[in-house]
């Protein structure tokens, strides 16, 4: 005798197996999120701009040689000057930039320099011998001059860098090979001038 318990269930039981039954499978493509802008290198070949975000920090303050022409910084530069070049030669740039942190440390930051003048990365145990350590106006430089080519001419970097405060400062000496070696200690005498602003 069917009873009201068992139609009860058997419509229980058809819904269960009613709902085990396999769902068709859709697949679909979605447009990928745009990719973010990155911006443009920094004047003066820098590539830093791609990597790191400068830092708010204007904390430094120097004095120029009389020489140097200075010129708008810009959004990546805290301060910018031209060397002009002798007899019409070309010019050499002065950049000072500075990020949060130690944009992934010293080596790899003069290495990025030497990339810029087409000469092979320095190894972990070839640091020291490439810096000389220099002491400005109570601040500490580590100080590298690297001789090597650009766009096929002689090329040198003279620059620092300056570890403080959480930030990692850089100064750098950019151009012809014989304009830069001299102005070398133009620009260390610069680097005597760069001093704490005050509060």
């Amino acid at each position: 005798m069917f009873t009201r318990a068992a139609a009860c269930i058997v419509i229980v039981a058809a819904s269960l197996l009613a709902g085990c039954k396999d769902r068709e499978i859709v697949t679909y493509r979605a447009p990928k999120d745009p990719a973010p802008a990155t911006p443009a290198p920094a004047a003066g070949g820098d590539t830093m701009a791609n990597t790191a975000v400068p830092t708010g920090s204007d904390s430094l303050i120097w004095t120029a040689p009389a020489h140097w022409v200075a010129k708008a910084p810009g959004a990546m530069r805290k301060g910018s000057f031209t060397v002009k070049g002798e007899n019409g030669g070309a010019d050499a740039d002065l950049s000072i930039t500075a990020f949060p942190g130690d944009t992934g440390g010293l080596l790899a930051n003069l290495n990025r320099w030497r990339g810029q003048l087409s000469l092979a990365p320095l190894a972990a145990a070839e640091l020291d011998g490439a810096l000389q350590h220099f002491d400005g106006a109570g601040l500490h430089f580590e100080v590298v001059d690297f001789v090597g080519t650009a766009s096929g001419a002689p090329t040198r970097i003279v620059g620092a860098v300056l570890s403080r405060s959480g930030e990692t400062w850089f100064f750098k000496l950019l151009g012809p090979e014989a304009l830069v070696a001299g102005q070398k200690e133009d620009f260390l005498n610069f680097l005597r001038s760069v001093k704490e602003s005050a509060p």
